[in-house]
């Protein structure tokens, strides 16, 4: 069985660190045999528990690729641990995702409060905070990614500015303990050989992979061109797209155009240790 045949779907949700219940940042698309991508409720504004149970009854119903785009967990095998200097953090994915979630009470999975208050001094939120290089560290797989000459991955130690991740990878890990071992969690779990599963995305990668430059796209002719250089049909949408929507039907195109690549779920760099701490983004192989 190729990975194609593996699941019947691949979706990309398109995550957000906002704080509050709804998140317009928020978007669900799937790309299902060979047709063109769509947008699952479109124009919805989804909660974050609203995602969590969605998925779940999706799971359940039939064998989905579900693609997250934000950090599984933060860097550990540079430092051997996730929270240096801190006591009774665990060393690993799972129970790290467990420890995140005692220390959180915000609304609607929300994780602001694990960064501006329970481990305030390991994120940089600005200038006040001191040099930004000293707090920014990077996984094993951005490495990789780095050096094979994709865009510059954000860090999950950096909570400032449009371009960070740390409020929605903690946000996610919350989400990711509230699974509570329903869908396999790739890598941290091993592909099952039948049903769902839940892998990291990151929608550069399959904007690249369709030939073009990695930036953002916002209109829908660009969106139909990066359709096209993923092999996939045009998505021909009746509206100006956001952000989040291309990302999240560029991203289902994408994951689905790489369950053929027979690296897919095994890709070399990969070790059990990283595995079990740090994950890996579904794309780089």
């Amino acid at each position: 069985m190729t990975g194609g045949d593996r699941f019947a779907c691949t979706v990309a949700i398109d995550w957000s660190g906002a704080k509050g219940r709804k998140h317009k940042g928020i978007a669900i698309a799937e790309a299902r045999g060979h047709e063109a991508p769509r947008l699952v409720r479109p124009r919805h504004v989804w909660s974050r528990c609203e995602v969590l149970d969605w998925l779940v009854g999706r799971a359940a119903a039939e064998p989905t690729l579900f693609g997250f785009d934000f950090s599984f967990a933060p860097p550990f095998v540079e430092r051997g641990a996730y929270l240096p200097g801190e006591d009774g953090i665990p060393s690993d994915a799972r129970a790290f995702w467990a420890y995140v979630d005692s220390r959180c009470d915000d609304e609607d999975l929300g994780a602001a409060s694990f960064l501006e208050q329970a481990h305030r001094r390991h994120f940089y939120f600005g200038i006040a905070d001191g040099v930004k290089a000293d707090f920014v560290r990077f996984r094993t797989c951005d490495a990789v990614l780095n050096a094979a000459g994709g865009r510059k991955t954000a860090s999950a130690y950096d909570a400032i500015g449009a371009a960070q991740v740390a409020k929605a990878s903690f946000a996610g890990m919350r989400l990711l303990h509230h699974l509570d071992g329903r869908v396999a969690v790739w890598p941290m779990d091993p592909l099952p050989p039948q049903g769902s599963a839940i892998v990291e995305i990151y929608t550069r990668i399959y904007i690249r992979n369709a030939g073009l430059p990695g930036k953002k796209i916002r209109t829908a002719d660009d969106l139909d061109a990066a359709l096209e250089g993923l092999g996939s049909p045009p998505a021909r949408l009746d509206h100006v797209p956001s952000d989040h929507e291309t990302d999240a039907l560029v991203t289902a195109a994408g994951m689905r155009a790489h369950l053929a690549n027979p690296n897919a779920f095994a890709p070399p760099g990969l070790s059990p240790e990283i595995a079990r701490t740090e994950g890996w983004t579904f794309g780089i192989a």
